[in-house]
């Protein structure tokens, strides 16, 4: 059987926030929330613009991940003439990239 006045007893809060608490807090998620949109804002856009003619900037398998490889004019033609030599997926990517840049070797 329920008791008379359970209810509000149970759910009434201990104390409520002072004005000045409450300001703390509003100014914390505003901060909170600013910071957020300025980080995305900063990390938002493309870091690396369009490869130039006769470069190669290909991501291939590494060692411990991904890795870039890139290079332009004679390093690039150097690169190829590498990736020739030999076989898997890692020259066969830097041989399409070499394929699609037009580079001879």
């Amino acid at each position: 059987m329920p008791l008379e006045g359970h209810h509000g007893r149970v759910n009434t809060p201990l104390r409520k926030l002072t004005r000045r608490e409450r300001n703390v807090a509003i100014g914390m998620i505003a901060t909170t929330a600013i910071a957020i949109v300025v980080l995305i804002a900063v990390t938002a856009g493309n870091d690396h613009p369009a490869v130039g003619a006769g470069c190669i900037r290909v991501p291939v398998p590494g060692r411990t991940g991904g890795e870039l490889v890139s290079g332009c004019g004679a390093e690039a033609q150097a690169l190829c003439a590498r990736a020739s030599r030999y076989e898997g997926r890692r020259a066969e990517l830097v041989l399409a990239a070499c394929r699609d840049a037009r580079i001879e070797f």
